[in-house]
Order: structure tokens, then sequence, then C-alpha cells
């Protein structure tokens, strides 16, 4: 049985823009430079776009691995889902949504893994913990990122 959760972060920003920037390998790549995680096969820069792949090859808990994942719903800029096709686990599906509500986007990752081996007790003690805080670090680059690229010369909003 696979195991669900999510992680919301909001930001002060369209839903478009945040929606494009985590659409974006760049984006992705850099928020993973602890990782040391690179696109390696498929879309390898720019935007990923529905039915693309793209293959991460990363260090993550002190093992190197690849995985491919396949844009399987795009719905801008409310909704996207990439699944993995090829990798380490038995299963993972990232869908992605976004909400606005009073000048707020509300970004809403929602997670649902099987772990390859010891099943939920890899997924309760390792994994979903080691994710959660994948996907937080992810999601404040992206907040930095659109907000740096809405603000002026002076530093208010364009």
């Amino acid at each position: 049985m696979p195991t669900t959760f999510e992680v919301i972060t909001e930001c002060p920003c369209p839903p478009e823009a945040l929606f494009d920037a985590s659409l974006s390998i760049d984006a992705h790549v850099d928020s993973m430079a602890a990782s040391r995680e690179r696109a390696v096969g498929g879309v390898t820069q720019g935007r990923i776009s529905l039915g693309e792949t793209v293959t991460w090859r990363a260090r993550h808990v002190g093992i190197w691995f690849r995985m491919t994942s396949l844009i399987t719903a795009l719905e801008r800029p409310h909704r996207f889902v990439d699944e993995q096709v090829r990798g380490p686990f038995r299963s993972f599906v990232h869908e992605h949504e976004f909400t606005e509500a009073a000048g707020t986007t509300r970004m809403t990752d929602r997670i649902t893994i099987a772990a390859p081996v010891l099943g939920r007790v890899a997924e309760r003690l390792v994994l979903v913990p080691y994710l959660r805080r994948l996907i937080r670090t992810r999601n404040t680059h992206l907040v930095a990122l659109v907000s740096r690229d809405a603000d002026g010369p002076e530093g208010r909003r364009r």
C-alpha cells in the first residue's frame, strides 16, 4: 500500500509564475545543489511539457540514483503530474496543484510513493521525512526565484 503526503507552500505571486517555475528543469537543478542532482536524459533544460520525460541523476541518503519521470497531466496554471517510469521506487507520483486566493498562490505538492524495500516502515521512517525536506527546499528556492523575478529595479513589484 503506497503512502501519500502533502507539502503546502504559499507565495504572494500569480499562479502562472509559480506553475512555470515548477516545470523548469534549470530551477529544479539549482534547488537541488546539495544532492548534485542533474538532468541527464530527456528534457535537460528549460521547461518540461506534457508527454515529455526527464531523467535525473542525484545522490540522496548517500546513494546515487537515476529516476526517469514523465509528465502525465498538465493543466496550466492549475495542475500537473509527474510519475516515475523508471527508477528506485516501486511507484512515485507527484501531483502539483496551484490555487489562487486574495493575491496569494497556494502550491500543494501531493506525493504518493511505494518504497522498493521494507514498505511502510521505510516510507514512514526514511522516505517521507526525507522527501518532505527535499520538497520544502525546492519550494523555498522556487518562491525566492519567482519573487526575485517579480521585483523591479527599485525592489517593488512590476
